[in-house]
């Protein structure tokens, strides 16, 4: 892959550069793709982007495995989905913040690794159907702004996302099943949110039968044919614009679980982040945490 290099010495700022929550980078930071690309995002796109991994020891070295994605949502706070974390110890935990290539570390700015200090699930997930499927990790230590680290905006309770063009994003499988192959560069999709009753509409269509019912604690986004979140993506962010500010975005879903992937008018199943924002702040605002960092 070619990519278009800094010259030596010059500041890596993005194209336009904004404080606070939710802004991108859509032409990247330092650098660009300039070769043809398969759905890679630039670098430092989504700087609220976290690889979740996990310490594993493997001939005698230890090693992070990928487990799942995550968003940065305060400087020691982490959002993700419960079904990643089930039976896992909290301290093998590892939260990857800034990462883009997985394969190198020579990207002009390094990424981030923070030890999970706390995992917090909602008391009221539920493994078998997947409601309220969200976790919140507190870290040991904060992530520190960088224009590849930067936290994503989320949206107050009430906010209906029907019909925007949004964004998911992940290191998981380009598709279903044993043959599928992780992305080793950050890949994103782009995908409409779908209303709650077309979703469930289509769903019922599916092995779930007809009388499947979409809990409030979940939305929809996808059913366009070869475009969808795919194994591995769980945790990821689903990210829409905000429509008084295009320029910014929210975080509207958690990557949950989908029928397969890219599977013609069958959407991708994602956790309701504003449905579940009351839920977010109450075990934040527990633990002192300043609400500054995700709030427009």
């Amino acid at each position: 892959m070619q990519v278009e290099l800094t010259e030596p010495n010059i500041p890596i700022q993005p194209a336009e550069r904004h404080e606070g929550c939710g802004y991108c980078n859509p032409t990247g930071v330092g650098f660009r793709i300039t070769s043809d690309k398969e759905g890679e995002s630039e670098f430092g796109e989504f700087p609220w982007m976290v690889a979740i991994l996990r310490d594993g020891v493997i001939g005698g070295k230890t090693l992070n495995g990928y487990v799942c994605g995550g968003s940065v949502i305060a400087p020691n706070v982490v959002l993700t989905a419960a079904h990643c974390v089930l039976n896992v110890d909290p301290h093998l935990l590892v939260a990857r913040a800034g990462e883009w290539d997985t394969q190198t570390k020579q990207e002009v700015l390094p990424h981030q690794n923070a030890r999970v200090k706390e995992v917090i699930r909602h008391e009221n997930y539920n493994k078998r159907t997947l409601f309220n499927d969200i976790a919140l990790f507190i870290l040991e230590t904060p992530f520190t702004w960088e224009e590849n680290v930067r936290p994503i905006c989320l949206p107050e309770p009430d906010t209906n996302f029907d019909h925007s063009r949004c964004y998911t994003s992940g290191w998981g499988k380009d598709k279903f099943g044993k043959d599928g192959i992780p992305h080793v560069i950050l890949k994103k999709i782009d995908l409409p949110a779908v209303p709650r009753a077309t979703c469930q509409s289509n769903q019922r269509k599916t092995r779930l039968g007809r009388f499947f019912r979409l809990d409030q604690s979940l939305i929809c986004a996808g059913g366009e044919e070869g475009k969808d979140i795919c194994e591995g993506d769980g945790g990821s962010p689903l990210v829409c614009p905000d429509p008084n500010n295009p320029n910014s975005y929210y975080q509207a879903g958690i990557v949950s679980w989908g029928i397969k992937c890219g599977v013609k008018d069958v959407p991708g199943v994602y956790a309701n982040v504003a449905y579940l924002r009351k839920w977010i702040n109450g075990k934040l605002s527990a633990r002192g945490i300043n609400f500054k960092h995700f709030t427009v």
